[in-house]
């Protein structure tokens, strides 16, 4: 049986940073990943240009039952450090809207800069290695495809159920509920949602259209960019307060976000009486959005110029503009979504080093653990810094 002082179920994002600081402190490290390759989801990520963090880190842009779990980890690896080494490896990358770095050229270079570490650190990295058993003796054994390997830590950095066909699986939680860790409920979160009936068709035929707009589940809300499709809606503020949603609620769009849709509607009575109120709100909207909200919402004055519609009409309109109510029949699960909410419970592991407090030696990081990030490279940062974490006491 082979040892190692470290062996790393998982290489993704999270494992790999665990892996690099591990081998840097001396430690033998070998990576065990599943699939047919390390890093599927850096690859795929930010259209492939790898959104590696946000400058806007920060404990409030994560979900957990335990909120404050993540500010130890966060505190001590921050996105600064994650750049410096972007730096160090030569590259080049751009912020976009709200702190969001991407590679300027391929998500493929900041993967190809984990690879380079991890060779230096001197890590040992296996793919196409499927684990059939783990136990824990004096030591962790593991019995896979490549053969059987023992080592002194374990961490669990297998992800979560998030796209499937990338070889997700429940593996990890398996694994910790077979040591007796409790793993919270999981749900698909950062994904888009999908409706039924006659908004579906209403959503269906806007499929391509996009609007900036604010999206509220109870008391949460979030002003991106939302996007019909041909299943219902996506886009960043869907998607963000799809991590929020819980069946059965329903969602408030407010179409005019930055604006008051009421006085605007007030003003154009008194200066653009002549228009149609598709004409007007045209302006603000994308014309075949404002052609389905004319059939659904006034149908009876599509015709009558503005001038001539009673202030009371007007302002109900623009409260449906500001607060366009509509229930999702469901999300579209994990086939598409980014990330998976929920996982191993928090109250089981430390918040500096991520080791579970029953089991000296075995650590849980990255997705596997219940910290789910907003969209827009939190992900990723959590992932490095818990990688991190674990990779200096592993």
């Amino acid at each position: 049986m082979n040892h190692f002082d470290v062996i790393i179920l998982g290489g993704g994002a999270a494992g790999l940073l665990c892996a690099i600081t591990a081998g840097n402190r001396g430690r033998s490290v070998m990576v065990l990943e599943s699939s047919n390759k390390i890093g599927k989801k850096i690859l795929m990520s930010g259209g492939g240009r790898c959104n590696f963090t946000n400058t806007n880190t920060d404990p409030s842009r994560f979900i957990s039952a335990n909120p404050s779990f993540c500010i130890s980890a966060l505190s001590r690896y921050t996105p600064g450090d994650f750049i410096a080494l972007v730096e160090e490896h030569g590259i080049a990358y751009h912020e976009k809207t709200l702190g969001q770095l991407f590679c300027d050229e391929s998500s493929k270079q900041i993967l190809e800069m984990l690879v380079a570490e991890c060779n230096v650190a001197g890590v040992t990295i296996h793919t196409h290695c499927e684990t059939t058993s783990v136990s824990h003796n004096d030591r962790y054994q593991i019995a896979c495809s490549k053969g059987e390997f023992s080592a002194e830590s374990l961490v669990i950095a297998t992800g979560g159920l998030s796209i499937p066909k990338m070889g997700a699986s429940d593996f990890g939680y398996r694994i910790a509920r077979q040591f007796g860790l409790k793993v919270l409920e999981t749900r698909a979160g950062l994904v888009p949602f999908t409706f039924t009936g006659e908004i579906h068709e209403l959503l269906q035929r806007l499929s391509g259209v996009s609007v900036r707009a604010s999206v509220s589940v109870a008391d949460i809300s979030f002003t991106e960019d939302l996007l019909f499709t041909h299943r219902g809606l996506s886009g960043p503020a869907i998607l963000q307060v799809s991590s929020y949603w819980k069946p059965g609620e329903s969602i408030a769009i407010n179409l005019l976000p930055d604006g008051n849709a009421e006085e605007m509607l007030m003003k154009a009575k008194k200066t653009q009486g002549k228009s149609l109120l598709r004409t007007l709100l045209s302006e603000s909207l994308p014309r075949a959005l404002v052609i389905e909200l004319q059939a659904l919402l006034w149908p009876e004055h599509a015709e009558i110029p503005v001038r001539e519609i009673a202030d009371q009409t007007l302002r109900e309109l623009a409260s449906l503009l500001q607060n366009w109510t509509l229930k999702p029949a469901a999300t579209e699960g994990y086939r598409t979504a980014e990330v998976t909410l929920g996982g191993v419970d928090t109250k089981e592991i430390s918040s500096k080093t991520m080791e579970c407090m029953q089991h000296p030696g075995l650590y849980c990081i990255g997705e596997v653990v219940d910290v789910t990030g907003h969209l827009g490279g939190f992900n990723f940062q959590w992932a490095w810094a818990s990688g991190y974490a674990t990779g200096q006491v592993a």
